[in-house]
């Protein structure tokens, strides 16, 4: 891997660990209020200060970096397996099943997803977030996969293979698939970073996580009235840590996986 990717993946075992493993170390929990200090600075009482309402930003930003976490890497896999099972299924099987699959990619396409989101977030909880965003992130993808597909099924092991009987879940699984893995593992870094940045929109605008939970854009929502608060700064900062991050390891697998990119 190059050095960019063994960058981005350090980058995010360290933030992976310090938001799981740092509330075990953390003076405050996030759901506490030390109702002594509104709105401090640093301290050694309060790592990061607190927040307007008395709360600790150091276990916050751990908090909203775990649902960050969470909701972008499952978002991925979920939207990526679509991809994979949508793309794969149209282009081998073509005919009808594959213009309705296409047309219904298509559909989704011209949908505007950041509004339909909105709308159904509110009557939903936090963990049905990634299954929501993923419904909007596997269409593109689905279509390079379709095309990448309908090459792969007319090479002559493919050919042979399904000549001597073998079925089309074999065929898929043994023989396509994993000519389709390379654009697949470079989409789930991508789409990681981008459900990430979504989550973070949503909550940011009050559709995502909700108070009393907290999430990275519900701290920089809360601190957006002064850009340089702690809340912000934090939030902010660690959210472009962590995007960063999900994008380096993408061009990291990208160089392993295209032997023609010289991987620096």
């Amino acid at each position: 891997m190059s050095r960019r990717g063994v960058a981005g993946l350090a980058l995010l075992a360290v933030v992976f660990v310090l938001a799981f493993a740092g509330p075990l170390a953390a003076p405050w929990r996030w759901d506490e209020t030390d109702f002594a200090s509104f709105g401090h600075g640093p301290s050694a009482r309060h790592w990061l200060g607190t927040t307007q309402s008395g709360r600790d930003v150091f276990a916050l930003m751990l908090r909203g970096a775990q649902k960050s976490l969470v909701i972008g890497l499952l978002a991925a896999l979920l939207s990526t397996g679509v991809a994979a099972a949508v793309g794969t299924a149209a282009g081998f099987a073509g005919g009808v099943l594959d213009r309705v699959l296409m047309c219904g990619a298509d559909l989704l396409l011209v949908l505007p997803s950041f509004l339909v989101v909105a709308v159904l977030a509110p009557g939903m909880g936090w963990p049905l977030l990634a299954p929501v965003l993923a419904a909007f992130l596997w269409m593109l993808t689905a279509k390079v996969v379709r095309a990448m597909t309908l090459s792969v099924r007319e090479r002559e092991y493919v050919l042979a293979a399904r000549f001597t009987g073998a079925g089309a879940p074999r065929v898929l699984v043994r023989h396509v698939l994993p000519q389709v893995a390379s654009p697949l593992a470079v989409d789930a870094s991508l789409t990681a970073g981008a459900a990430i940045v979504a989550e973070g929109g949503l909550s940011f605008l009050g559709f995502g996580v909700r108070p009393p939970d907290v999430s990275l854009g519900t701290m920089i929502a809360e601190g957006r009235g002064a850009a340089a608060t702690w809340p912000f700064v934090s939030a902010t900062g660690l959210l472009v840590l962590i995007v960063l991050a999900v994008n380096l390891v993408g061009d990291g697998v990208r160089d392993v996986l295209d032997p023609r990119r010289d991987g620096r």
